[in-house]
């Protein structure tokens, strides 16, 4: 493609372009002026349209007049994909380590990490991401494991879900932690029957390794990290992420990048919460949220609320749930509902928006009440203006990996977002989420079609780096709950398949709308931001396994080019 001139209209002529507008849902032109959509139709319109913002540029002295062409031979054109559960940091950092998530035995990882080891010799730690319960012996990870194979380096490996990390005994050193250690609110330093740590660390504990990192980590590696995370995100046709966990290094990072000029990718950010402290310190944390939404305000960066994560996960059995998991264990929450109800309810009272990961059910049902909560004492609800005068929160629960059918309906009737990531439903990696909740509950997981059909609002995301940031394979999850990883393995409870259109828009459209953008973001209409990508081959009329291996041709944010395959 030719260099177009900046203040030119352009008309995308000779393509499919799937609009995510349910007004004018194809259209085979579209046209751009100004970094913004202009209108999209049939070629004649877009055409006339186009030519009269030309004269009207001409008319002021800076567009002389022209309409630039480009041909895009009939490939099909998508709105830039907006992911609805994000972490742009931890992604970042997470394509230095070796993967795990392929090892299906503890031999395997060992002999991952040791060559990973010998490769990366000049990095302090040894890192790796995404191991699976089931491929160490007894889900028990310990340091003579790790020791065996790399005993004079530390060593952190995160799991698959990214709410616990495996570390060396030399690691443990590193982080400060010993068998004394007392375990933090909301976390487990694991100890064996001797008290011994064993180099495991669950949830919050898992917190300190990685607070650690980010202490040693320089500035201009955090801003290698944001720039490795935002080129691999456009190859992939990704324009804007919701980030679900900002700190203040992450903060700093990305804001220090839009003011170089080098954040080419929209970030919505949420505050995350932490759970140590008292009630007071909690409210203390929703202030500085506040004040972040009304400082952030950029197209390029922007902060609308506040992240709880109220319970674990599924595999690791630190999800909260209502009956026990098929190994005995009954956790508690993170946030349990008595301190997480006046949190939640100051923050809406303040007009700022509330994300919560709950994947079990009693912890899916504990953030619905506590939105509940929030309505019923501050007299605002999805449909109502509260004392701050501010309209709707489009308050939103995440994950939702087990939820009671009876609570399903909930998600309409209360307004609140459904955000699920397909990519965790991945039959290849469901063996031991299965087994910890059994053959009675399993088979009601990741209810995406039932919460559509209940009326929810359902918006799409991947949780990177806990799980593969592209997206057109997590749409063919969402679409046919087979496995991007293994495509021959049996669906994955296909009855909550979604139709291929569908999971686009709510990838798009409908996560636009969940971060109060759907007038700027989501589509190809006029006025929304120019954020689109051009896929080979067409993947909404041809066999759904072609998610897997559909090209990203060309990736735009803004009307400016930002990826080009070749």
């Amino acid at each position: 493609m030719t260099e177009l001139a900046a203040d030119a209209p352009v008309v995308y002529r000779n393509a499919k372009a799937f609009t995510a507008d349910p007004d004018r849902p194809w259209a085979p032109a579209f046209a751009v002026h100004g970094g913004r959509f202009l209108v999209a139709g049939c070629l004649e319109e877009v055409q006339a349209v186009a030519a009269k913002a030309a004269a009207s540029g001409a008319v002021a002295g800076s567009g002389g007049g022209v309409v630039e062409e480009v041909d895009l031979k009939g490939n099909l054109v998508l709105p830039g994909v907006i992911d609805a559960h994000f972490h742009l940091m931890g992604m970042g950092e997470s394509l230095q380590r070796v993967d795990l998530v392929r090892a299906r035995s503890l031999e395997e990882i060992q002999r991952l990490v040791r060559e990973h080891a010998v490769s990366h010799s000049q990095s302090h730690w040894v890192l790796g991401k995404s191991w699976l319960f089931d491929a160490i012996p007894g889900g028990e990870p310990t340091v003579a494991m790790l020791d065996a194979v790399v005993p004079i380096r530390p060593v952190l490996l995160d799991a698959n879900d990214y709410h616990s990390t495996w570390v060396n005994s030399l690691g443990l050193d590193a982080l400060g932690i010993t068998d004394s250690t007392p375990d933090p609110a909301g976390g487990r330093i694991a100890r064996d029957a001797s008290g011994r740590a064993t180099g495991f660390l669950e949830e919050t504990a898992a917190e300190l390794a990685w607070a650690h990192l980010d202490r040693v980590t320089t500035g201009e590696g955090h801003r290698q990290h944001l720039r490795g995370a935002i080129a691999a995100l456009h190859a992939a046709g990704v324009t804007t992420v919701i980030d679900m966990g900002l700190g203040a290094t992450s903060l700093q990072t990305i804001v220090a990048a839009e003011a170089d000029g080098e954040l080419d990718l929209r970030v919505v950010g949420h505050w995350l919460m932490s759970r140590e402290g008292s009630s007071a310190t909690h409210l203390a944390q929703v202030s500085e949220a506040v004040e972040l939404t009304r400082v952030h305000t950029s197209d390029r960066f922007r902060m609308t609320g506040i992240k709880f994560i109220v319970d674990g996960v599924i595999d690791g059995c630190t999800a909260h749930v209502s009956e026990p998991y098929t190994t005995g264990a009954m956790p508690d929450p993170i946030w349990d509902y008595e301190a997480l109800v006046p949190v939640v309810a100051a923050a809406d009272k303040a007009g700022i928006q509330v994300a919560l990961h709950a994947i079990g059910d009693a912890a899916v049902r504990a953030a619905l009440d506590a939105i509940e909560n929030a309505y019923r004492e501050n007299g605002t609800g999805p449909d109502r203006i509260g004392p701050s005068g501010s309209a709707e929160r489009r308050h939103r629960i995440e994950h939702i990996e087990y939820c009671d059918p009876a609570d399903i309906s909930r998600f309409a009737a209360l307004g609140v977002t459904a955000s699920m990531q397909p990519v965790h439903a991945d039959p290849a990696i469901q063996d031991n989420w299965r087994a910890m909740l059994g053959p009675e509950r399993s088979p009601a997981g990741f209810p995406a079609a039932a919460l559509v059909a209940s009326g929810a609002r359902l918006v799409l995301g991947t949780d990177a780096p806990t799980a593969p940031y592209a997206p057109l394979p997590n749409l063919f999850i969402a679409t046919t709950r087979r496995s991007a990883m293994d495509p021959s393995l049996p669906a994955n409870q296909p009855k909550n398949a979604l139709p291929l259109h569908d999971a686009i828009t709510y990838a798009t459209a409908n996560a636009a709308w969940s971060c109060f953008a759907e007038d700027r973001l989501g589509s190809i209409a006029p006025g929304r931001h120019a954020d689109f990508f051009v896929v080979d081959p067409d993947v909404t009329d041809s066999d759904p396994d072609r998610l897997l291996d559909a090209s990203v041709l060309q990736t735009l944010v803004g009307g400016r080019t930002v990826h080009r395959k070749g």
